[in-house]
C-alpha cells in the first residue's frame, strides 16, 4: 500500500489506545465537568494511604469513584454502604484501566442541607429552653431492678440489646414498648412507647431508647420536639442510643445519657453478673474474717475473766501488795514532815539574836542618817559663816530689798545673838510708778 493509498482507503481512524483514552477524558471534561451526582454508597473503602474508594449507584446504573486524601480529610461524618449522598467532582478516564471514573472533592449526606440546619435551628431554641441541662440529668442505678426498652420490633438494635442483657443480666427482667423508628408516624409512636412505661406500677428503673444506624434522614424521627419533652419528663434516667458514634440527634441531648451504639446502651445498665458474684464473695471473706477477729478477741476476753474468777487469791494477794507500798509510802512521807518540822524552832532560836542586834544596827544607822541631815538643815549652822538672818517688826524674813524702805527697823539674828538695825538707805532697784 502506498501513502497514497492510506490517505484515500476508507474506514475509521485507527488510535492508540492511551491516546483514545485521553481523548475520552477531553470529551468528557469539556463535556460535562464540573458534575454534581446523587446515589447511594456501596462497597465503600478507605486505603492506608488516605483515598477513599467506593461506587456510587441507583436503580439504573452505577459509577465508580476516588476520594483522594485531601478531599476525605475535610468530611465531617464517616460514609457506609447504603448511605445516600450527594457528591461533587470531575469525570474522568483512568488510564491505566480505561474506567471511567468519578474523582470526588466534595461528599455530603443527600439533603443534608435543609434538614441539618432545621436540626441546628430546633436544638439551640431547645437548649434555650434548658432541656440539656446538665444539672437535671440522673445518675444511672448501680442494680436496676427491671429495664425498660423502646424499639422497632424489626430492628436488628432490639437483637443487640436483648443478647448483651442476656449475656450480661439475666436475672433482670426487660419489659419492651415496641414502637415505629423510622417513618412519619415514628415520633408518636415512641411517644406512646415511653409513656406507656412511664405508668407501669411497679415502674421500671431505667429506660432504653435505641435504634440502629442510618442517614440523618433515616433518624429524624428521634429529632422530634414533642419526643424530647416527653424524654425529659421521664420519671427514671432514659439512656439513648441512636445510631452510631458519630449521629447525634435531639433525642440524645435530652437523655439522662447518651450511648455510642444500642450494645453500648445496654452494658451501661447492666454490671456483668460474674462482677457481682465476684464483689459478694469478697464481701462473704470479709464478713468471714471480721467474724473471727471478733469471735478471737470476745474468747480472749472470756479467758481473762475466767482466770480472774478461777484464783481470786491472786487478786487479793495484788491488792494486799499494793496497801503494803501505800503504807510505806505514807509513813514515809509523815516521818520526813515531822523531822522538817522539829528543825524548826532550833534554827529559830538560834537566829533571833543575831537578826536583833542587826536589826538594832540597821535602825541606829539610819536613826544617826536622819539627825545628820536635820542637823545640816539647822540655819545656825550657816549663821556661823558670818551670814545674818534678817526679820522685820513682826517677825517675817526678809528676802528682797525692794521690800524695805528708809526708816524701817529690822532685827539682824547672827550666830551668837541678835542686832537692831534701822534702814538708812537702799540702793536695790524700784518698782516703777505707774501712770
Amino acid at each position: 500500500m502506498t501513502l497514497r493509498d492510506s490517505y484515500t482507503t476508507p474506514g475509521p481512524r485507527i488510535w492508540p489506545v492511551g491516546a483514545l483514552c485521553r481523548a475520552v477524558g477531553d470529551a468528557l471534561d469539556a463535556r460535562f465537568n464540573p458534575v454534581a451526582v446523587r446515589g447511594e454508597i456501596s462497597g465503600f473503602s478507605r486505603a492506608s494511604s488516605g483515598h477513599c474508594y467506593f461506587a456510587l449507584k441507583d436503580d439504573s446504573g452505577q459509577l465508580r469513584c476516588a476520594m483522594f486524601r485531601r478531599a476525605a480529610g475535610l468530611l465531617d461524618f464517616s460514609p457506609r454502604d447504603g448511605d445516600q449522598v450527594e457528591v461533587r467532582g470531575r469525570l474522568a478516564v483512568y488510564e491505566p484501566r480505561g474506567d471511567l471514573q468519578l474523582v470526588v472533592e466534595s461528599l455530603q449526606r443527600a439533603g443534608q442541607g435543609a434538614l441539618f440546619e432545621q436540626f441546628l435551628q430546633r436544638k439551640a431554641r431547645l437548649e434555650a429552653e434548658g432541656l440539656f441541662d446538665v444539672e437535671r440529668k440522673r445518675a444511672l442505678p448501680v442494680m436496676p431492678r427491671a429495664v425498660g426498652l423502646v424499639t422497632s420490633l424489626g430492628a436488628a438494635a432490639l437483637h443487640d440489646v436483648v443478647t448483651a442483657l442476656r449475656r450480661r443480666v439475666p436475672h433482670i427482667p426487660v419489659i419492651l414498648a415496641p414502637a415505629a423508628v423510622q417513618g412519619t408516624g415514628a415520633p408518636a409512636e415512641l411517644v406512646r412507647a415511653l409513656q406507656s412505661l412511664y405508668a407501669l406500677e411497679p415502674a421500671v428503673d431505667v429506660i432504653l431508647l435505641v435504634r440502629g444506624g442510618g442517614s440523618i434522614e433515616d433518624l429524624w424521627a428521634f429529632n422530634d420536639e414533642t419526643l424530647a419533652r416527653t424524654i425529659v419528663q421521664s420519671p427514671v434516667p432514659v439512656i439513648c442510643g441512636v445510631g452510631h458514634e458519630t449521629d447525634f440527634t435531639i433525642a440524645d441531648f435530652c437523655a439522662d445519657l447518651r450511648a455510642p451504639t444500642p450494645t453500648a446502651a445496654a452494658e451501661l445498665v447492666s454490671a456483668p453478673q460474674a462482677m457481682w458474684l465476684g464483689a459478694i464473695d469478697l464481701l462473704g471473706e470479709r464478713l468471714d474474717g471480721a467474724l473471727g477477729a471478733r469471735l478471737d478477741m470476745l474468747g480472749q476476753r472470756l479467758d481473762q475473766a475466767a482466770a480472774r474468777l478461777g484464783r481470786p487469791s491472786a487478786l487479793v494477794a495484788r491488792q494486799q501488795l499494793r496497801l503494803a507500798h501505800q503504807s510505806q509510802r505514807l509513813r514515809y512521807a509523815v516521818l520526813s514532815r515531822t523531822e522538817r518540822l522539829a528543825h524548826v524552832p532550833r534554827s529559830i532560836s538560834a537566829d533571833l539574836p543575831r537578826k536583833l542586834e542587826r536589826a538594832v544596827v540597821e535602825r541606829r544607822e539610819r536613826l544617826e542618817r536622819v539627825a545628820l541631815r536635820l542637823k545640816l538643815l539647822d540655819p545656825a549652822l550657816v549663821l556661823q559663816r558670818g551670814y545674818a538672818w534678817l526679820t522685820g517688826a513682826d517677825g517675817g524674813a526678809i528676802v528682797s530689798a525692794k521690800a524695805l524702805n528708809p526708816g524701817d527697823a529690822v532685827v539682824a539674828r547672827l550666830a551668837d545673838g541678835s542686832v537692831d538695825l534701822t534702814v538708812a538707805g537702799n540702793s536695790g532697784p524700784r518698782p516703777t510708778p505707774g501712770p
